[in-house]
């Protein structure tokens, strides 16, 4: 199946798993619509390998975070291309207790609504805004990325990097994943990444991965079934699925952690029972 005729907006290209996301659709001969904010070191270097990758792509600054931004965003592709296939919605912040602190810390004054606008509201202004433009395409696929952080709160070994307000709005999130597949339906699949601990992201290569101590690392690798964190090559390989392949599926939510939100609940050995003892 080609993908040469067809348009997909991917929110945080310029970080690691929306990179590997984007570069995953890029290679299928889909045309990237890219909105970039802040970030400008990662923003040159995106544009530069999706350039030299040879990508048909599209940057528009905005910010999601305000309806006119998306607004933009949807004016933009209209004018542009003047459809949409696939929404990526991968666009979150969330401040780690362990780089961060508590909520009542001065730095962290605006901490609290920068997760929900960014993690929680982006995502529905950016599916009210876009949706018009997926509407009377076929095959088309929406995917909320969001974090294990909305099933597990701030509990477990993982808590050092999941706050209040950023595991209230990956929650809120998945209600969003089930109302819109609702709505969306029969024409465009409604789906959900969950993520667990992945590198660039709450893994290797954070701040808050770097804060923590070796034994600490260890006793979240340690929960996790597979032993380690995900790449964002790994988190591109479900979202392209999904978005893809998933033809039969809608309303679903695909965790790739690992195995982490499993690993604190061992299976025992058998108990030998006490009939057998009688």
């Amino acid at each position: 199946m080609t993908f040469a005729n067809r348009c997909a907006m991917i929110a945080g290209a310029s970080r690691p798993i929306g990179r590997a996301i984007a570069h995953r659709f890029g290679t299928q001969g889909v045309t990237l619509v890219l909105p970039v904010y802040d970030w400008p070191e990662s923003i040159v270097a995106m544009e530069e390998e999706f350039s030299a990758a040879g990508y048909s792509y599209l940057t528009i600054a905005a910010d999601l975070r305000l309806p006119a931004g998306a607004e933009l965003l949807a004016q933009t592709i209209s004018q542009q291309i003047g459809y949409l296939d696939y929404l990526v919605n991968n666009i979150e912040r969330g401040g780690m207790p362990v780089v961060h602190g508590a909520y009542h810390l001065e730095h962290n004054r605006e901490q609290w609504n920068l997760e929900i606008d960014t993690t929680l509201k982006a995502k529905w202004l950016l599916f009210r805004s876009l949706f018009p433009l997926m509407t009377g395409r076929c095959g088309g696929a929406v995917i909320n990325v969001t974090s294990i952080a909305g099933e597990t709160g701030r509990s477990g070994p993982a808590a050092v990097f999941f706050s209040d307000g950023y595991s209230a709005a990956n929650r809120g999130v998945s209600i969003f994943t089930e109302t819109w597949a609702r709505e969306a339906a029969p024409d465009i699949r409604v789906n959900e990444v969950i993520l667990g601990l992945i590198q660039g992201r709450h893994g290797e290569g954070t701040r808050g991965w770097q804060a923590l101590s070796r034994a600490e690392q260890e006793e979240i690798r340690a929960a996790i079934l597979l032993k380690r964190t995900g790449l964002p090559e790994e988190v591109a390989e479900a979202v392209s699925f999904l978005a893809m392949q998933a033809r039969y599926t809608t309303g679903s939510a695909l965790r790739v952690d690992g195995g982490y939100t499993l690993g604190g609940r061992r299976v025992p050995p058998m108990p030998p029972g006490i009939l057998s003892s009688g």
